[in-house]
């Protein structure tokens, strides 16, 4: 602890004479649209150790497990306050038949992962198990079904086994399996990247098939899920999600779309996640901040079309997939997406959220891939060992933005450069919260100084301010099982405020919550 804080000064007195000041005005008397908590939403795929290790180890495991779930990542999770988890893909979703997956465990039909590291999957973690993961850890599920190698009458029928109440063949199946109560589906989403893993399916046949899927996804469940068409392939593609607009019959509340920040213009040119460059640093950060314009472009359309269909209600976006993609980590199976996780990402995840906030009105839903073991992760684990990463201490520090009213923020703010490259050098958004108080996250996008902050709070009356800040000596630091607390977050108490206004000097490459009262 003693030397984390040392660095963290080091680091801000040494760049403080380099600040760049930005300002802010924070419109609490024009409250927007409200947060959803689904923005907060876990991607769990059925892909390396995501699972397998990650969350399920099996009710014999020497690893503490309750049914099979290991203790130590649901207390983790539940303390992250997840709000839902996306399964049981990705790419997996397309080639999984859900009756493999219940029953006797010893009895399960085990099949070949095609998609993720070519190993045999034994399907011991299947429907019951993953929405025993859900309801301990206090969160939703998003159940993702198979449109590539399935059928309206799978997806179907797999709808009524989780969630009907009728004296049916399948719901006596699934009481018999030890489920007598349904399963809550809050979002049932009709295949995954049906432009590519899903089945390289052109935008207008994809439209047709799911109004046909969707037409037949019947339940008595009350609210019914959220129904959810497959989107875009990238942030700068629309087509999906024009012709998705234009070609609605059956019911669709929401549209995914999927963007990964890689390092390149070309999805194959992809960093080291650790020990990269000040280059490969800004290049990354410059890509993730893409998703901004990638989001309104998304928006514009989709007003457009409902204003052309002369609709009142408006279908989300929903990220269902987005974080760092970097290379493997070396030793590791190349399909098992195994990625450290550095001070970087969390910046990276920080700006992020910022973002979905500014589009509360119609980003409703988003997953970061993925939870454990896998691209921009929130725990990684080794056998018995558990570690937090930088990621998932943002998403701990930003869990008062749930179901938090959005605030329109006026950002004026310096740059940071390097190589050509330029980026505004802080990222911010604000919140109020249930309970009143506003809520403001920060974000220094520049390694090595300090942004001087001033904010004007319009519409509120302030009292007190406490916070919290993540931030490191170095570009890539990150948490180890040698030195798993390597990066976390502390106390915050650099913020002032008087008569009405806030100040504060952000460190260089850090994330900073405030909670204002």
């Amino acid at each position: 602890m003693k030397t984390y804080l040392a660095a963290c000064a080091a680091v801000l007195l040494a760049s403080s004479a380099f600040a760049a000041p930005a300002s802010l005005t924070i419109h609490a008397d024009k409250p927007g649209a409200t947060i959803n908590k689904y923005v907060y939403g876990q991607f769990s795929e059925m892909l390396g150790s995501g699972v397998y290790g990650g969350i399920w180890v099996g009710e014999n495991s020497p690893i503490p497990n309750t049914r099979g779930l290991r203790n130590d990542v649901i207390a983790a999770l539940k303390e992250l306050h997840v709000p839902l988890v996306r399964w049981p893909g990705g790419c997996y979703a397309d080639e999984y038949h859900w009756r493999d997956g219940i029953g006797p465990k010893d009895k399960r039909t085990t099949r070949l992962n095609t998609n993720w590291g070519g190993v045999v999957d034994p399907n011991t973690f299947g429907t019951h198990e993953f929405f025993d993961l859900v309801e301990q850890i206090g969160a939703d599920a998003y159940v993702n079904a198979n449109v590539g190698t399935g059928s309206p009458q799978e997806a179907a029928q797999w709808l009524e086994y989780m969630t009907g109440t009728a004296d049916t063949t399948l719901v006596k199946e699934r009481k018999a399996n030890g489920r007598d109560k349904p399963f809550k589906v809050a979002i049932y989403a009709m295949g995954n990247e049906t432009w590519g893993c899903g089945g390289n399916m052109r935008a207008e046949y994809y439209a047709d098939l799911y109004n046909q899927y969707a037409t037949f996804m019947k339940t008595t469940q009350n609210p019914a899920p959220i129904m959810l068409a497959s989107g875009d392939r990238s942030g700068d593609a629309t087509d999906f999600t024009k012709v998705l607009m234009e070609n609605r019959r059956a019911r669709m509340d929401g549209i995914s779309l999927h963007y990964y920040t890689v390092l390149g213009d070309k999805w194959e040119i992809k960093d080291a996640a650790v020990g990269f460059s000040e280059e490969n640093w800004i290049k990354v950060l410059a890509n993730t901040v893409k998703m901004d314009g990638y989001i309104k472009t998304h928006d514009e359309l989709m007003t457009a079309a409902e204003e052309k269909a002369g609709s009142t209600k408006k279908v989300g976006l929903y990220i269902d997939e987005w974080g760092t993609w970097y290379k493997p980590e070396p030793g590791t199976n190349p399909g098992f997406l195994v990625q450290q996780n550095t001070i970087r990402d969390a910046i990276v995840a920080a700006a992020n959220l910022n973002i979905f906030h500014k589009y509360a009105a119609r980003v409703e839903m988003t997953s970061i891939a993925q939870t454990i073991n896998v691209l921009q992760a929130m725990i990684l684990t080794d056998g018995p060992k558990m570690l937090l990463t930088p990621t998932y201490h943002v998403f701990h520090m930003y869990k008062p933005f749930q179901d938090a009213t959005s605030l329109p923020i006026d950002v004026k703010t310096g740059t940071y450069g390097y190589g050509g490259i330029t980026v505004a050098q802080v990222s911010a958004s604000a919140a109020k919260t249930k309970d009143g108080a506003i809520v403001i996250g920060l974000a220094n996008l520049d390694p090595h100084n300090a942004a001087q902050v001033s904010a004007a709070i319009a519409g509120a009356k302030t009292g007190t301010v406490k916070g919290e800040v993540l931030t490191a000596a170095t570009m890539d630091a990150h948490n180890s099982f040698t030195a798993p607390n390597a990066v976390h977050p502390v106390a915050f108490n650099g913020a002032k405020l008087a008569n009405g206004k806030l100040s504060l000097s952000l460190p260089p490459e850090s994330v900073v919550v405030l909670t204002i009262r």
